[in-house]
């Protein structure tokens, strides 16, 4: 009986151990109103990749290891010498000075949210593909393309 009891507090413990905490910063507006409307409907997979859970508000991970970060809160972009692209009518700011880690800032929307992909774990596009019904929840106020 004693050896149930132990398993019982001991189980939780190891299945919460298994996928520990993504350490992030939260954005200057992480804790806006629009921010709290995309959180709530991230997706819980990006490329077949798992939602993890983070220590800050507005962000999100995927994977294990993490190969997705996401944050929402950053100032909004309206002028930038990134190149743009559009991605199921989303435009992002595209990052590639990290490369294999891309960086995506989204244009034209305030507050702005960004995106880190690993590439060697995720496919941009696909990530980019499946954040955009969300992003989409907030209007855009400019296009960069």
């Amino acid at each position: 009986m004693k050896f149930l009891k132990l398993s019982l507090v001991v189980l939780p413990l190891l299945l919460t151990g298994c996928s520990a905490t993504v350490h992030l910063q939260p954005a200057e507006e992480a804790n806006s109103g629009t921010c709290a409307k995309l959180q709530v409907r991230l997706p819980d997979t990006l490329d077949g990749l798992g939602i993890r859970t983070t220590d800050a508000q507005s962000t999100a991970a995927w994977g294990e290891p993490a190969a997705v970060l996401y944050r929402c809160g950053l100032p909004e972009v309206k002028l930038s010498t990134f190149k743009c692209v559009t991605s199921e009518g989303v435009n992002w700011l595209v990052d590639d000075s990290a490369a294999p880690s891309y960086r995506f800032i989204t244009f034209g929307r305030n507050p702005a949210s960004e995106v880190i992909i690993d590439s060697n774990k995720a496919v941009g596009v696909n990530v980019l593909d499946q954040l955009a019904s969300t992003i989409k929840l907030q209007p855009a106020t400019d296009n960069c393309g």
